[in-house]
């Protein structure tokens, strides 16, 4: 039985700034949001695994490798130990619907958090899915877990959509730590 409780948060304007025009793949304009290391470090401590999971359709649209993807990982996780935090997992959807194909993995999906779940021992049902688009907060609907629209990034734009389905609504991940960290989810809203 998977035991472990996560908060799987997208990567690009959730954790890091976004810059324009969007397809962050250098290392050196990597720039954490505010509060954003803090609040990482805050649901490392509370005992929650933490996994970035991220749609990179600029891979599949040419505009950069998976080894820029990672140089990017290593510098996020350079940023946040910087302030005591880390990541337990990242994982991506190099593809895009237009270019590659349908897939499984590309958020709304659920096959990134499936995969997590089972490489993790993950109960998804008892886990937080953060993001700045309604992509990244809907896999909780289908995998029985809660859902967090940041409103950092693109979080604006999906924010009335979000709250007419039933997510709430924060201005960003350190709000949203505060609402899993104080309230977290008991097992009895989960069954």
């Amino acid at each position: 039985m998977p035991e472990h409780r996560a908060v799987f948060l997208d990567r690009d304007g959730t954790i890091v700034e976004d810059p324009p025009p969007g397809y962050l793949h250098e290392p050196g304009k990597v720039r954490l949001l505010p509060g954003a290391a803090e609040a990482i470090r805050q649901l490392n401590e509370s005992g929650l695994l933490v996994i970035t999971a991220s749609n990179q359709s600029g891979i599949a649209r040419g505009l950069y490798s998976v080894a820029a993807y990672a140089a990017v990982q290593r510098r996020l996780g350079e940023l946040l130990a910087a302030h005591g935090a880390h990541l337990d997992g990242a994982y991506f959807c190099p593809h895009h619907p237009d270019v590659t194909g349908p897939c499984d993995c590309r958020k709304p999906g659920t096959k990134l958090f499936q995969d997590a779940g089972a490489a993790l021992g993950i109960d998804l049902a008892r886990s937080w899915f953060v993001g700045d688009r309604l992509s990244d907060v809907a896999p909780a609907a289908t995998l029985g877990g809660r859902g967090l629209l940041v409103t950092t990034g693109e979080g604006e734009k999906d924010a009335a959509a979000a709250r007419s389905r039933g997510v709430q609504v924060v201005p960003d991940l350190g709000a949203a730590t505060a609402v899993i960290v104080s309230g977290g989810m008991t097992d009895s809203e989960t069954r």
